[in-house]
């Protein structure tokens, strides 16, 4: 059957950091501010972040990290999961919508600001952010959100 839907957000994670694409600051930023913004309660972590990163964003923004041992896309259909999933760019917001149609969840994208990109990004990296979200179908977009200041 359907998943049961909770009212607030869910996040996804990322292992841009670990790759050394986006600061660490700048993405610990903005996942603070979506998830104040968007009210997310979990943050559903990337296989590949780590131990350190993870422990930081549930101090400093309050999110339950959840490290699923299936793929996100069977969590999410099990449920319960959150009205709108919150993700960054990734394969995730291509297979998500699928996985959750005929629901009444929504997948938002936030767009990933050039600034929060590390001098080590390369331009494959650049291109592939790009375009990962303006080639998903069924996604709601958000610019990318500014720091709490």
């Amino acid at each position: 059957g359907p998943p049961r839907i909770t009212k607030g957000a869910d996040m996804v994670g990322t292992s841009l950091v670990e790759t050394g694409v986006v600061d660490a600051d700048r993405y610990l930023d903005a996942v603070r501010a979506l998830a104040r913004t968007h009210g997310a309660a979990r943050y559903f972590a990337h296989r590949r972040e780590s131990a350190e990163k993870l422990h930081r964003l549930a101090v400093e923004t309050g999110l339950e990290i959840v490290r699923p041992d299936l793929p996100l896309e069977l969590i999410a259909r099990r449920g319960p999961i959150g009205r709108t999933v919150l993700s960054f760019p990734s394969t995730v917001v291509h297979t998500l919508p699928l996985a959750l149609a005929g629901t009444e969840v929504r997948v938002a994208v936030c767009d990933i600001d050039p600034a929060w990109l590390t001098q080590h990004a390369s331009p494959r990296a650049r291109g592939f952010l790009n375009g990962v979200t303006g080639s998903a179908r069924d996604v709601h977009r958000l610019s990318a959100v500014a720091p709490a200041g």
